[in-house]
């Protein structure tokens, strides 16, 4: 169902994008410059959503334009990775768009503004006063900042086009797979973290909230405990109690 009201869009901006002369904007747009938008923190996108942003425009340069030579690159990385997540939290990746630009632009921002307001005013209302959402798009924010996903997208380049010591390379199909089994791998053991950062749970509680099979969640546990993620509060007959620990 559409919202009577324009949605709420936040735009990270490059700094090297876009003169004064040509920022008009819609009113329901905040724009918000940076110095290069593949620099930026991608769990910072999830923040902008979980603070009531209804979308998030980013706009970057085209090669071979970009002042930081491979920013672009970053940013398309990062992209793919963050409409994962939040397809995981439950909302739509399209709400996330990156935009690259030209210098010689032909069209001004004003365009692409309203376009991609009109694009997300057709999904309808964020669905983020929902408890769920919320707890969801915290968890997709801890697993966009984990170590694992910052090495995979920091190496995608160096994996999926140059050969290794073997002289073998992984197709991008088989990186996207990989990208997809590691992020929802992530999501869920940080879901289960500010689950039971809340209260301690069992298993079979863990199970129903994050809708997969209890086998799966005790093999999620077992890896957290390794990590010193989490730690086993309680029994209570013969059921445990986990608990989050404080990661550092």
């Amino acid at each position: 169902m559409e919202s009577s009201n324009p949605p709420k869009i936040v735009c990270f901006m490059c700094n090297w994008t876009f003169c004064e002369e040509e920022m008009r904007f819609p009113y329901n747009v905040n724009v918000i410059r940076v110095m290069c938008v593949g620099r930026m923190d991608p769990a910072l996108v999830l923040e902008t959503f979980a603070n009531g942003a209804e979308g998030v425009l980013l706009v970057g340069c085209k090669s071979p334009d970009c002042h930081f030579v491979d920013g672009n690159l970053h940013a398309e990385r990062a992209v793919k990775m963050l409409k994962k997540l939040l397809a995981l939290v439950g909302l739509e990746p399209e709400r996330l768009k990156l935009l690259l630009v030209s210098p010689l632009e032909d069209r001004s921002f004003s365009h692409y503004a309203k376009g991609f307001s009109e694009e997300v005013w057709k999904l309808g209302n964020s669905p983020l006063s929902k408890e769920e959402i919320v707890a969801n798009l915290a968890a997709a924010k801890e697993a966009a900042s984990a170590f694992r996903l910052r090495v995979l997208l920091g190496r995608e380049e160096e994996l999926t086009e140059f050969m290794n010591a073997y002289g073998e390379k992984i197709p991008e199909a088989e990186f996207d797979a990989l990208l997809d089994d590691i992020v929802r791998a992530e999501f869920i053991r940080y879901k289960i973290h500010y689950s039971t950062r809340l209260k301690p749970r069992s298993v079979k509680e863990l199970a129903q909230i994050l809708g997969v099979k209890p086998s799966a969640v005790l093999r999620h546990i077992t890896n957290m405990r390794r990590k010193g993620m989490i730690a086993l509060d309680h029994v209570e007959g013969y059921t445990p109690f986990y608990k989050a620990l404080e990661v550092r």
